[in-house]
């Protein structure tokens, strides 16, 4: 790897869409659910269906938390315009301007209608981050510096803490506890992996309820920062809007998700604990009471 991205793939300015860190961490989950399918065979019984469910939920959830920390489309918009392409030039080009917010800073892209205009490659994917070992504003003077076109520096020029948008410490703070929380998210997740595997039942259902209300509060504070006003981002007569990406309907999916386990778990603890046990693969003279 080479400054996030795949050293043989062609061109400076390459757009690669899938950042490598998540790479890593879906292959760690998949080498871990293939671990588990080998060994597979060595459940008795119908328990064996159970405990394969139990495993694939576990891995799912657990990469889902970890993985959307990384992950750029939180919330992302797109527009088609014509528009200028760099500063102290009057050529026009057609291109897709984008927009992707993560928790850790904005994604801009830039793609040409088609690719090659003006005696340019038009394929731009730059990262501007705001977590905190990280200089949003530096990273925009070196933008300037490069020379990266008009667009992909108008869009971040709204995020500047310069800017009297103010979008960058909305944006920023929001993720900034966002991200905490899911954080706070994954550790609960291991806990109630642990107590389950003990088995202590209840208190593991507990741990995710508490997992679910991590990830749903989470959410809670990039809506805040989504529902602010902020200023319009104008290219001609056609504006960029911005709505919820994959990473927030994911974050909500998974979420729920856990807070049906978790009262699951509780509802049938108290109400038929024998089924509990079965799902668990519990004999009659074990578990908690």
């Amino acid at each position: 790897l080479w400054d996030g991205s795949f050293p043989f793939y062609p061109g400076v300015n390459a757009s690669f869409r899938f950042d490598t860190t998540r790479a890593i961490i879906i292959s760690i989950f998949l080498s871990l659910l293939a671990a588990f399918i080998i060994i597979l065979p060595g459940i008795r019984g119908r328990g064996r269906l159970f405990w394969l469910l139990r495993v694939v939920v576990a891995l799912f959830v657990g990469a889902v938390v970890l993985t959307i920390q990384f992950t750029r489309d939180w919330e992302t918009g797109c527009v088609t315009a014509n528009t200028s392409y760099k500063s102290f030039s009057r050529a026009l080009v057609n291109a897709d301007v984008g927009l992707h917010i993560g928790l850790a800073g904005v994604n801009v892209t830039l793609v040409g209608n088609p690719v090659n205009q003006v005696n340019e490659t038009i394929n731009y994917n730059e990262n501007f981050a705001w977590s905190f070992n990280a200089d949003y504003d530096h990273s925009y003077s070196e933008g300037l510096n490069k020379g990266l076109p008009s667009p992909i520096l108008y869009v971040a020029e709204k995020f500047t803490t310069q800017s009297p948008c103010s979008m960058h410490r909305q944006y920023r703070i929001s993720g900034h506890y966002a991200s905490l929380t899911l954080w706070m998210a994954f550790c609960t997740w291991l806990i109630s992996i642990l107590l389950f595997s003990m088995p202590i039942l209840l208190y593991g259902g507990y741990m995710l309820l508490l997992t679910a209300a991590l990830m749903l509060f989470s959410l809670l504070f990039f809506f805040t920062a989504r529902n602010t006003p902020k200023c319009p981002i104008q290219f001609g007569p056609a504006p960029l809007k911005t709505d919820y990406g994959g990473s927030f309907w994911l974050t909500l999916g998974t979420g729920l998700l856990c807070l049906l386990l978790g009262l699951g778990v509780i509802i049938l603890n108290s109400v038929w604990p024998e089924k509990l046990k079965l799902v668990f693969n519990l004999d009659e003279g074990k578990g908690e009471e």
